[in-house]
């Protein structure tokens, strides 16, 4: 292979990553595959331990698109045996153990989801239970041989909860153990992973050349930060947007990030090049035009050109236009519910807490009052103020709680 070849590779696959270890192995790897005329195997490993993924998920899942453009192999390891463990990369306690169950359930989720950026046609699925599931316990003695309980406390999760007191159960120590075997396994050139995953990524190293195999390459992406920023995107934090949210979620959700954010989700999220991303980061850019160009690409490459489009309109409509949206889910109120029914008038009162949760817009009475006390709450735009009250509906009413949960009433 050419080394412009090499160096055109190399500076794609860096744009975005956090650490290469090491570049210059990564190179020779490149050049000795093209020499040797077989792509490069290039691993990544998800566990199956939610049903859905994000963006955050994402962008491991770019750059491992980004080796399929190049020509290499990506393989795809569903942990559905590290899933019985938990990885404990950053927990401050032991993760709840799921069912063989859950796990295979969430796993065919997971497939169906990560197809929205891999190319399915050129990805290879391995499950890391082909091998673990037979795994004698002579060969399990020999992996955990192969690590000591001082490198294990070179964690900083392990580090503080051992200080701390807290406890660290011995099937956590394995789990690197395990992620790191899945890269003997597979004879995997690269391990792709967020940074939170650099210590696993390592040890896979270490298993290699215990193998008597070359160490794989690691290269860990940043953790993206959750839509108002902090914390990394989660869904039990309710800062994540979905790879399966409708467009106009998808846009609404990435419109409403903080301004500081938009350079790394530009980078991370898009394909953007960089001189197009300073540009609209610039002062010649209005921020809000910016982001609503980042809104635009992120939704347009799960859903399409069109539907972006069509949510940029919508969104436009209802947060700079201030009109309800074109079209609105229906609110259906039985008419027992009413208070007083005035079935002529098309109009009756009902509880206002109890109203948002017939809308499913609360799980509880007392959720709904809460957000009545934030304001959060309008009814026909007004404001609804008082959280133990009642109101007087029309059918057709638009009932509206917070930014994006809005429908019509009808009974």
């Amino acid at each position: 292979m050419p080394a412009s070849e090499v160096s055109k590779q190399l500076e794609l696959i860096k744009r975005g990553a956090v650490q290469i270890v090491t570049e210059d192995d990564l190179a020779k790897r490149i050049a000795a595959a093209g020499k040797e005329g077989r792509p490069l195997r290039v691993k990544l490993g998800m566990d199956p331990t939610a049903p859905d993924c994000h963006l955050g998920h994402s962008v491991v899942l770019r750059k491992m698109r980004e080796f399929q453009d190049l020509g290499h192999q990506a393989v795809l390891v569903v942990g559905d045996y590290t899933a019985r463990v938990g990885d404990p990369s950053g927990q401050n306690e032991t993760r709840p153990q799921l069912s063989a169950e859950e796990i295979e359930k969430n796993a065919t989720t997971y497939l169906e989801q990560v197809g929205r950026v891999l190319d399915l046609s050129k990805l290879e699925i391995v499950k890391n239970g082909d091998w673990f599931r037979d795994l004698s316990f002579d060969g399990v003695l020999r992996l955990t041989s192969q690590m000591t309980v001082a490198r294990m406390l070179e964690r900083d999760d392990f580090a503080n909860r051992y200080k701390s007191g807290t406890a660290i159960q011995i099937h956590e120590f394995i789990y690197c153990l395990m992620q790191g075997y899945d890269s003997v396994q597979i004879r995997s050139d690269v391990e792709l992973g967020g940074t939170d995953q650099t210590f696993n990524l390592l040890v896979g190293r270490d298993l290699q050349r215990a193998h008597g195999q070359p160490a794989q390459i690691c290269i860990t992406m940043p953790l993206l930060e959750g839509l108002a920023g902090g914390p990394k995107m989660s869904k039990s934090l309710s800062n994540a947007v979905g790879l399966t949210d409708e467009p106009d979620d998808m846009y609404g959700k990435v419109m409403s990030i903080p301004d500081r954010l938009m350079r790394s989700y530009f980078t991370l999220l898009t394909r953007l090049p960089e001189g197009r991303i300073e540009e609209l980061l610039s002062d010649q850019t209005h921020p809000r035009d910016a982001k609503g160009e980042l809104a635009r690409q992120v939704t347009g490459d799960y859903h399409g050109v069109d539907a972006a489009d069509r949510a940029a309109e919508e969104f436009i409509r209802r947060f700079r236009r201030k009109e309800d949206p074109s079209e609105m889910p229906e609110i259906r109120i039985p008419s027992k519910e009413l208070k007083i029914p005035d079935e002529d008038a098309g109009q009756g009162t009902i509880g206002i807490a109890r109203l948002i949760v017939l809308a499913g817009f609360a799980p509880s009475n007392s959720e709904a009052r809460r957000l009545v006390k934030q304001g959060a709450v309008e009814l026909d735009r007004k404001k609804v103020s008082d959280p133990q009250g009642s109101v007087l509906v029309r059918q057709g009413a638009v009932l509206k709680v917070g930014k994006r949960r809005i429908g019509k009433i009808v009974w």
